[in-house]
């Protein structure tokens, strides 16, 4: 069944959006200023695995989030991250669905590095349409609705009206992205680091960095990047996508609420999201498959912004990106 809504719709959603942001905020910033004092918060670890953290905070925004949507927006579903850990089966649909991750990069949030954000997206016919993404400790906040734009703005501000429209370049046209030899790669290790896992993603990361062709990835073509930046958090890899500060990102191994709410928002400011290895697929698949290639928006090399000129040069350097890195399986289970 496909779900029909207005732009008005759209609109109210993400003011309802931005209201959870604000009410997550205080909390994730109380627990992240936790960390130097005698009541820290409490770490669990997932399933052993050291990498893969979850704290006490993402559990209790998680639980206020979801009890907020279920109060206010009783005919949508919800999938959450802390949700789906907790062994609760939350499988997409068509349906207007909120898709949440309380605090995207746990990690830096234990250490206090401060790329940390709760990410909170809507799906209406399986499409990212409404996103959210909101840093508390930079007091940043980004936002998009489908064919609005995307905006940066703190989260006392409106975002159209005293924020800024996304990319950072704006009202200029973005520059142009000749090749992966002129740009800024973002790419993430991920948190499971089995052998079968991780050998491809450091394969793949010495590659599209790399000037020479390696024997450690036989057939596969070298980028010469101009550096490789790991933020910890694909929200925020995401963000600087959509700002322009980040010219492509590479990741697989992300779950739909990592992605959710950054899908629109580097739409909306001009960029793409693709499958990560080159595979077709629709919205639906690409948000649950798990392997993602995001790249900014662009003129074309010649200066040229028109719709088709932006899409042939992203079509480069997908291209390019799938060329180099590995073509991995990142399994659901």
């Amino acid at each position: 069944m496909a779900y029909k809504y207005t732009t008005q719709e759209l609109e109210s959603y993400l003011q309802f959006g931005i209201r959870l942001a604000q009410l997550a905020g205080p909390v994730i910033l109380e627990g992240f200023n936790t960390r130097f004092s005698p009541e820290r918060s409490a770490l669990l670890v997932k399933k052993g695995n050291t990498a893969d953290l979850v704290t006490e905070w993402d559990q209790k925004v998680e639980k206020m989030v979801r009890a907020e949507i279920a109060d206010k927006m009783k005919d949508h579903s919800f999938i959450g991250e802390e949700t789906v850990a907790g062994g609760e089966e939350c499988g997409l649909t068509d349906a207007p669905t909120w898709i949440v991750d309380p605090i995207d990069g746990t990690t830096n949030f234990v250490h206090g590095f401060p790329f940390v954000a709760i990410s909170i997206g809507l799906t209406i016919n399986q499409e990212p349409v409404v996103g959210v993404i909101y840093n508390p400790i930079l007091n940043q906040l980004f936002t998009a609705v489908k064919g609005q734009g995307a905006y940066l703005s703190k989260i006392d501000e409106n975002p159209r009206t005293q924020g800024r429209r996304l990319p950072l370049s704006h009202p200029h046209p973005a520059p142009p992205l000749p090749s992966l030899s002129m740009a800024l790669v973002a790419g993430e290790y991920g948190s499971d680091r089995k052998t079968e896992v991780i050998d491809p993603k450091v394969k793949s990361m010495r590659n599209l960095s790399a000037r020479d062709p390696s024997s450690l990835a036989p057939g596969r073509a070298v980028g010469h990047a101009h550096g490789i930046r790991c933020l910890g958090s694909a929200a925020m890899n995401m963000m600087a996508v959509a700002q322009g500060q980040i010219d492509v990102y590479w990741e697989v191994g992300c779950w739909e609420w990592d992605v959710c709410a950054g899908i629109i928002i580097v739409r909306e400011a001009g960029g793409v999201v693709v499958d990560g290895c080159g595979r077709q697929v629709t919205d639906g698949q690409l948000l649950t498959g798990r392997r993602f290639l995001i790249i900014r928006g662009c003129c074309g090399e010649d200066g040229s912004t028109t719709p088709e000129a932006t899409a042939a040069a992203q079509k480069n350097i997908m291209d390019e990106v799938w060329s180099i890195v590995e073509d991995m399986e990142a399994p659901r289970k």
